[in-house]
């Protein structure tokens, strides 16, 4: 999948990385770099989390196969 991110440079020093399309996926790094490889560890993480609320909102007398596909 692809997803855009802004890059904002912090008063700190630090670069902030986000992903507007994801509320809340934020992250930072020293240099752009980091950031980048941070942010797409945030990504990946916001994904699964939202994923478990979707799965933990299933019916629960349904019986379903479920299956993991990877994009």
């Amino acid at each position: 999948m692809i997803f855009h991110v802004t890059l904002e440079h912090a008063e700190d020093g630090w670069i902030v990385a986000e992903c507007p399309a994801l509320p809340g996926c934020v992250s930072q790094g020293k240099n752009e770099e980091e950031a980048l490889e941070n942010i797409k560890e945030a990504i990946t993480a916001w994904l699964w989390a939202e994923d478990q609320k979707a799965v933990s909102a299933l019916p629960k007398k349904v019986v379903q196969q479920q299956i993991v596909v990877a994009v």
